[in-house]
C-alpha cells in the first residue's frame, strides 16, 4: 500500500529557503514591508543601506528572505570582498573605483579663504581630483581683479572664483562686476560667510545667530552660540558634521557645480 504523508499542502505552497545574493553596491531590491526600492550603497555590522532614485537613504537589517529581487524574494548577504564601496561621491556624482588623480589641468578654482577650500575639497575632492581641478584659496578678494589679470585666463586655461557675500550692491560685487576676462567666472552666494553654507540643522541648530553690524562675524556666532571663541577648533565642529552634498545649501552647490563646468569645459567650446 502507498504511503501518503500527514502534510497535504501543495509543494508549490512549502516556503523555501530564500536564495542567498551578495550585496554588491548598485545592486537594486525592494524592501517588501516599507516598499521601499533603492540601490545598494552599504553593507557592514548586519545591515545594508539603499538609496532610491531621489537620494534618499534608508539602513534595513539582513534578514532571510527579507527582500524582493526582480519580484523575487531573496535573502542578501555581505559580499565576500568585504565592505561595500560606496557608488556616489560626498558631491552626489557617480563613483569611480580605483580611479587615478588626473594631472591638474591649466585652469584653476579660486576661493575667498581656508575654510572654503576645506570645504570643498570634502565634498567635491573626489570629483576635483577625477578632472584634473586645483583649488587654490586667496584670503579675501580685494584685489581679484588684478590676481585675475595675473593668472591670464585664456581658452585652456580656464579660471573660477568662487565669492562669500555675493549681492547686489555688496563691496564683493563691485569687485566681482571689475572682473570682465571672458574666461574667467565669478559666481557668490549670499552668506557673510562659508559657514552660512552648511545647513544649521547639519551643524545641530536652529539657525546661524544674526551677529550686530561692526562685530567679527565668525566670533560673534561663537558667541551666541556658547561655544568657545576660537574660530579655529569652531570651523573644525562644523565641517564634521558635513558629510555630503545634502548638509549644504543649494546656493553654494550650484556655484561649484558652475565653476567646476567651466573649468573643465574643452578647449574651443
Amino acid at each position: 500500500m502507498r504511503q501518503y504523508s500527514a502534510d497535504l499542502t501543495p509543494p508549490w505552497k512549502k516556503s523555501r529557503p530564500a536564495p542567498e545574493v551578495p550585496a554588491e553596491p548598485g545592486l537594486v531590491v525592494e524592501e517588501p514591508g516599507t516598499g521601499f526600492c533603492g540601490a545598494v550603497v552599504g553593507c557592514e555590522a548586519g545591515t545594508v543601506t539603499l538609496e532610491d532614485r531621489f537620494g534618499k537613504h534608508r539602513v534595513f537589517p539582513l534578514q532571510p528572505g527579507g527582500f524582493l529581487l526582480e519580484g523575487r524574494v531573496v535573502t542578501l548577504v555581505k559580499p565576500a570582498s568585504g565592505p561595500v564601496r560606496p557608488t556616489r561621491t560626498a558631491s552626489g556624482s557617480v563613483a569611480v573605483p580605483g580611479a587615478r588623480a588626473r594631472v591638474a589641468r591649466a585652469g584653476r578654482i579660486y576661493v575667498e579663504g581656508r575654510h572654503d577650500a576645506e570645504l570643498v575639497e570634502k565634498v567635491w575632492g573626489d570629483d576635483l581630483r577625477v578632472e584634473g581641478v586645483v583649488v587654490e584659496y586667496l584670503e579675501g578678494v580685494d584685489d581679484l581683479p588684478s590676481i585675475v589679470a595675473d593668472f591670464a585666463p585664456g581658452p585652456d586655461a580656464r579660471l573660477g572664483v568662487l565669492v562669500d557675500h555675493l549681492v547686489p550692491g555688496s563691496k564683493e560685487w563691485r569687485i566681482a562686476e571689475a572682473v570682465t576676462d571672458e574666461h574667467a567666472l565669478v559666481v557668490g552666494h549670499p552668506y557673510i560667510d562659508v559657514w552660512e553654507a552648511v545647513k544649521p540643522s547639519s551643524v545641530g541648530i536652529d539657525a546661524w545667530p544674526r551677529v550686530p553690524h561692526g562685530q567679527d562675524w565668525k566670533t560673534g556666532v561663537c558667541r551666541a552660540l556658547g561655544w568657545p571663541e576660537n574660530t579655529g577648533a569652531a570651523w573644525q565642529r562644523i565641517l564634521s558634521r558635513v558629510h555630503s552634498y545634502r548638509d549644504l545649501e543649494p546656493d553654494l552647490l550650484g556655484c561649484v557645480e558652475r565653476l567646476i563646468d567651466h573649468v573643465t569645459v574643452p578647449c574651443g567650446t
